[in-house]
């Protein structure tokens, strides 16, 4: 789904929304006690101002799915990266990340935590007469 908005020139453009996708490789046998530390990030960032989808998932087996080595996966849609950055200095989400991506003690083996955007690089937008 494309959203557009318009500039106070008139001028359209497409929206400024981040997606985000935040995938997680837990310790060995930890999946299932990471997913639910996870889970309980989600009522409180849904909640935020900015904060249009946080839906945490797990890697379901599937033919045609051919990596398995981060099987746990936010998929996060941002009004905006100001938005998105103020989730990131909540004290609950530094919390997690200091004490479950950072420290040795952590569950988390490692995390690629990854921005997009759906604006084109040379977008053709439509001319409204």
């Amino acid at each position: 789904m494309i959203l557009f908005r318009f500039l106070t020139s008139g001028e359209l453009q497409m929206s400024t929304r981040v997606f985000v996708i935040a995938q997680f490789r837990p310790k060995a046998g930890k999946a299932a006690e990471l997913f639910e530390i996870l889970k309980a990030l989600e009522p409180d960032s849904l909640r935020e101002q900015g904060c249009i989808q946080y839906i945490l998932t797990r890697q379901i087996d599937h033919p045609s799915a051919s990596r398995t080595d981060y099987p746990i996966v936010f998929n996060e849609i941002w009004a905006d990266g100001e938005s998105w950055a103020a989730h990131g200095r909540r004290q609950q989400i530094k919390h997690f990340f200091d004490t479950q991506v950072s420290s040795p003690t952590g569950l988390v083996d490692d995390a690629i935590v990854t921005a997009y955007t759906d604006e084109g690089y040379e977008y053709d937008a439509p001319v409204f007469i």
